[in-house]
């Protein structure tokens, strides 16, 4: 976990998006991740993006027996496309873990995105040095949308490009729609 618990006030927020074959944090792999830190005015200060290398058997057999990527052909055909130039795990890792150290000064690190638990699963599976950067609290925007939907009956339609860079820009626009609701 981050150092610093006490001092639980944070300066930033690291907004993450992976995406992978499924939803198996062991079986599946990772293929591209995104990242964009953002002050509390949402106001994008860096971005970092990139891209696993994985097997080909195995990127092959496991988007098969996925159906979502029937579902998404072309969101699978370019995450199939752009694997050759991928890099190993620990080395998009370490990537991450040099964009969170010059982008988050202060160290504590909250994480940020839609359904983000399901990504921390794959953080916590595949990323262990990752994983104990991260603060155990987590900005999850699939919350906002549970209540606002549920309660109010307002619901945001972002845009579903299965591509992390842009998906964590509709799920920043997401919050955003959400908040400008909510009267202090």
């Amino acid at each position: 976990m981050a150092e610093n618990l006490k001092n639980t006030k944070f300066t930033r927020i690291l907004w993450v998006d992976l995406e992978m074959t499924g939803l198996d944090p062991v079986n599946d792999p990772i293929l591209e991740v995104a990242a964009i830190v953002t002050d509390w005015d949402f106001k994008e200060i860096a971005t970092y993006e990139g891209v696993v290398k994985s097997d080909e058997l195995t990127l092959q057999d496991r988007i098969a027996a996925n159906a979502f990527w029937k579902d998404h052909p072309t969101a699978r055909d370019g995450l199939v496309a752009q694997n050759a130039n991928g890099k190993d795990l620990t080395i998009v890792e370490e990537e991450l873990l040099a964009f969170i150290e010059k982008n988050i000064p202060d160290g504590l690190v909250l994480m940020g995105g839609n359904s983000i638990h399901m990504d921390r699963r794959f953080i916590v599976s595949q990323w262990p040095k990752l994983n104990a950067k991260l603060h155990y609290r987590m900005l999850d925007v699939s919350a906002w949308k549970v209540v606002f939907e549920g309660k109010y009956g307002k619901k945001f339609v972002k845009p579903e490009d299965h591509r992390a860079l842009e998906d964590i820009r509709g799920s920043i626009a997401e919050l955003k729609y959400y908040l400008s609701k909510v009267k202090v």
